[in-house]
């Protein structure tokens, strides 16, 4: 297959937007730009085109889709009831990094949601997209465009390194704003829960909502076997070729840890750290900039693997904001292997 790469700056340009959506009205993947990363969006109510997604991505079946819409009234038609909470949220934080799960209608293919009772819906902050998803009159189903475990796109040129061939469109609407994916809140159950954190920060969630749970997933590896209503909570995700060890401790800490090691390993650093380093290094971001190091990250990810080296220790950034999305990302590129410096 050909992959062309169409770069589509602003809504006026009508004739490419319209070539993108009827790709999509016709069944065929298109790779659609957001702020957060690159989708790899298929019309979610077709079932066979939504299958083709996880062919192209080598996704596993058991993880759902988020659903993404062009303006807000549509999501009535994908889900059984939207509650007062998501109404709220949508007010605050629509279009904006913030996807949410509710009980879906009967419209929403069991593909798309992994079989659940349950649908992953955003309304994305890219307007290029939204005018494709209005012109294609569909839902869009789209994961990351990435292959899948590997470090997710946030340029054209990503999801052409990894797709060219295996889709007909790339959507060039430039470089993702924030970095990382969407902040996923299920409101199914007695008390919000953050099942993956992203754009949108806990503490923003609950100026809305008041208190909000953080799912173990966002720390911990969870049972292969367990079912799951968000993607980015299973499997290894965002991952180099290279291996890649998290290092938990101050900035000191951090230098006196790689002065004691040998053999062939690099560094995951912050740009301030770039003249302490004593190896070769690929810097994710400004320590004190949680927004910089995520919109930086996943591209440091992939520049890992051209440093030669057989592991990147990458530090730990700090918790707050952003930074718990950052982290997160981190952990699942390390398959949770982290080291705690004293």
């Amino acid at each position: 297959m050909n992959t062309r790469v169409l770069k589509i700056n602003s809504v006026s340009q009508q004739k490419d937007i319209l070539t993108a959506a009827q790709l999509l009205k016709n069944g065929a993947l298109v790779a659609l730009p957001t702020e957060t990363v690159y989708g790899l969006g298929a019309n979610a109510l077709d079932e066979e085109a939504v299958k083709s997604i996880f062919a192209a991505k080598g996704r596993p079946q058991d993880n759902p889709l988020i659903v993404h819409i062009s303006e807000f009234d549509e999501i009535y038609n994908l889900v059984e009831e939207v509650p007062p909470s998501a109404k709220s949220l949508a007010v605050k934080y629509w279009p904006g990094p913030m996807t949410l799960i509710l009980k879906k209608s009967k419209l929403v293919p069991d593909v798309v949601s992994a079989g659940l009772d349950t649908v992953a819906v955003r309304l994305p902050n890219h307007e290029v997209t939204r005018a494709i998803i209005k012109a294609a009159g569909v839902p869009v189903a789209a994961p990351s465009a990435n292959l899948s475990g590997s470090p997710s796109p946030t340029t054209a040129q990503s999801v052409f390194e990894d797709m060219n061939g295996k889709i007909p469109l790339i959507v060039d609407g430039g470089a993702c704003r924030i970095g990382v994916e969407s902040t996923v809140i299920s409101l199914t159950g007695e008390k919000p829960s953050i099942l993956r954190p992203g754009g949108v920060t806990p503490e923003q969630i609950s100026e809305v909502l008041g208190d909000v749970a953080i799912d173990d997933a966002v720390f911990h590896n969870i049972s292969s076997s367990r079912k799951v209503a968000s993607p980015g909570m299973k499997y290894k995700h965002y991952a180099p070729a290279t291996k890649v060890v998290i290092v938990k401790g101050d900035r000191e800490k951090y230098y006196d840890f790689l002065e004691k090691q040998s053999g062939n390993f690099g560094a995951l650093c912050f740009e301030e750290d770039a003249s302490k380093v004593n190896c070769k290094y690929v810097s994710y971001g400004k320590e004190s900039n949680s927004l910089s190091q995520s919109n930086r990250l996943f591209n440091a990810l992939r520049e890992v693997d051209s440093l030669g080296v057989d592991v990147v220790f990458a530090r730990y950034p700090f918790e707050d904001g952003m930074g718990l999305a950052v982290l997160n990302r981190l952990l699942r590129s390390a398959a949770f292997e982290v080291i705690e410096v004293e």
